[in-house]
């Protein structure tokens, strides 16, 4: 009896810890119900804008408009800026039968907030689009832990612990319905408009792409899906990563967001999506030739999972690094699936009335060890050039001279501006728009922009002239560097010239004046390691 009276002794204490502590781990973390609502008065003008009839006195023809949009695509990684991987004729040709921009930004440097963006022209910071729409938040203490503490997230941190959107919240998620798409626009100008492609901005009701100005969709909703299915097709080359964002894309494959839709119908087809995007792209030319028409094509290339066809893999029989390999393989087909688009455009005699336009909505991945963007420091995340100066040409035969070359820089937003003027859709007075008409600057060879702005949370930069501060709130840390002579950001000014700093700083400050609270919370934030030092920034 005594026996068994010191066991318990000791056992109770233990099973008592016990149990608070899985009552503890498995507790509910506290949610927010807060619904994200539209700005009412921008709804009202967004409302009254678009239903102005088209008063343009012209009698120019209509001209086509087709966006080409590149998935984590580097700078370096195309031979269009003298990059020695991976040739790519298509989108050098491209280019090179208009303007090549030598200093293309986007307005932010990973995927929705960057198409955001380039959406509506106007920086995505001044409607709350500054994070990653979130899919999926811990529900309990233990997810949280086990996702600090216990997964391997390489990169990927995790922000402390707040009240997290619960799934009503999560479903209002996306490009604010107070804002006005590209598609808008065009739309109201009588165009037919269409998205081929990755959408990624917002996957509930009241945000999908048929919702935001495209009679026509054929893609995915989320921020991946895979080319193929995976199974043992001897014609795919599958390479994994270890890294937990993959092991998350290959797990998901094909499901939910990640499901290959045309309209509202789920589609059933294994052929290599980067190839059927080029497809649908002549299908709807073809079906649209007699009449105007926007078309948009957010290719998911060269985004991961790292999938690709054998025809292009056994075009690099020298590289010997299968990850690069099939990068640089998966990077040849986009540029395929481009000439194929702009042959379609030809061969239909649009060429003279077609507006082009190539882009990638950020810099390469190199957590994906397939790519650095050298010359450039860092990469996707980053507010260093590496993240946010991407390829970018503009073609549009008779009205852009071959072989321009534009030097100051350009961005992202300007996009949306040029539609706007090739369009004479006009704009609404309600709202800032921070694009320029690209074909008028380069025309004109006029100065497009004094100053660039990025910020994600507390990381935040702006270009200025040739200058460029980038400042990491989490590690109180800034850069300044001269891009005029320093475009690989080598060598920091920051004490060196404290005025400068300031200056920029307080040009930062007014900037933010005219944006408004992320609309939800990033659950992690990405750190880059540059050896001394260290540059967070919130996704």
């Amino acid at each position: 009896m005594a026996k068994y009276k010191k066991i318990t002794k000791i056992i109770l204490p233990i099973l008592i810890v016990l149990l608070i502590l899985t009552a503890f781990l498995f507790w509910p973390i506290n949610t927010d119900g807060t619904l994200i609502k539209p700005n009412e008065k921008l709804a009202q003008g967004k409302a009254a804008f678009l239903a102005q009839k088209d008063t343009s006195k012209t009698n120019e023809k209509k001209p086509n408009i087709i966006i080409l949009v590149a998935d984590d695509l580097g700078k370096y990684d195309i031979s269009l800026y003298g990059g020695k991987s991976t040739p790519t004729p298509q989108i050098d040709s491209l280019a090179a039968s208009g303007v090549t921009f030598t200093d293309g930004y986007v307005s932010a440097s990973i995927c929705s907030p960057s198409r955001a963006g380039l959406l509506t022209g106007r920086y995505q910071e001044r409607f709350g689009h500054e994070y990653q729409p979130g899919d999926r938040y811990p529900k309990n203490n233990l997810e949280y832990y086990a996702f600090k503490y216990l997964i391997n997230t390489d990169g990927w941190r995790l922000n402390n612990k707040i009240n997290y959107p619960n799934e009503a919240s999560i479903a209002t998620q996306g490009l604010p319905q107070s804002e006005i798409t590209f598609a808008d626009l065009a739309k109201k100008q009588g165009y037919n408009t269409a998205i081929i492609g990755k959408w990624h901005l917002g996957h509930n009701k009241g945000f999908f792409p048929l919702e935001r100005g495209f009679d026509y969709h054929y893609g995915f909703y989320q921020a991946f899906s895979l080319y193929t299915p995976e199974d043992d097709n001897p014609d795919i080359i599958n390479h994994h990563h270890k890294d937990f964002t993959d092991k998350t894309i290959w797990g998901n494959g094909r499901v939910g967001t990640g499901q290959i839709r045309r309209d509202t119908t789920i589609i059933k087809d294994k052929k290599y999506l980067t190839e059927t995007f080029a497809d649908e792209a002549e299908a709807f030319i073809d079906k649209n030739k007699n009449k105007p028409f926007l078309l948009y094509v957010p290719f998911n290339a060269p985004h991961t999972p790292f999938q690709v066809r054998k025809k292009y893999y056994d075009r690099f029989p020298n590289v010997k690094d299968e990850n690069k390999r099939v990068y640089f393989a998966m990077i040849s087909a986009l540029d395929d699936a481009i000439g194929r688009i702009r042959q379609k455009v030809k061969k239909e005699g649009l060429e003279e009335n077609t507006l082009i336009f190539f882009i990638s909505d950020n810099g390469g991945a190199d957590y994906t060890f397939a790519t650095t963007n050298a010359p450039l420091k860092g990469g996707k995340f980053s507010h260093f050039e590496g993240g946010i100066n991407v390829p970018f040409a503009l073609s549009w035969k008779g009205k852009i001279k071959p072989h321009t070359i534009y030097k100051t820089p350009v961005s992202s937003l300007d996009i949306f501006s040029t539609i706007a003027a090739v369009t004479h859709s006009g704009l609404p007075k309600d709202r800032v728009y921070d694009g320029v008409d690209l074909v008028d600057i380069v025309n004109s060879n006029k100065e497009a922009h004094k100053n660039l702005y990025w910020r994600s949370g507390d990381a935040k930069a702006i270009r200025s002239g040739n200058w460029k501060l980038i400042i990491s709130g989490k590690t109180h840390e800034k850069w300044l560097y001269d891009l005029s002579k320093d475009k690989s950001e080598t060598t920091d000014f920051a004490t060196k010239n404290p005025e400068k700093v300031k200056e920029l700083q307080t040009a930062l400050q007014v900037w933010e004046k005219g944006l408004i609270k992320p609309l939800w919370p990033n659950l992690t934030y990405y750190e880059f390691d540059f050896g001394k030092q260290k540059y967070f920034v919130d996704l």
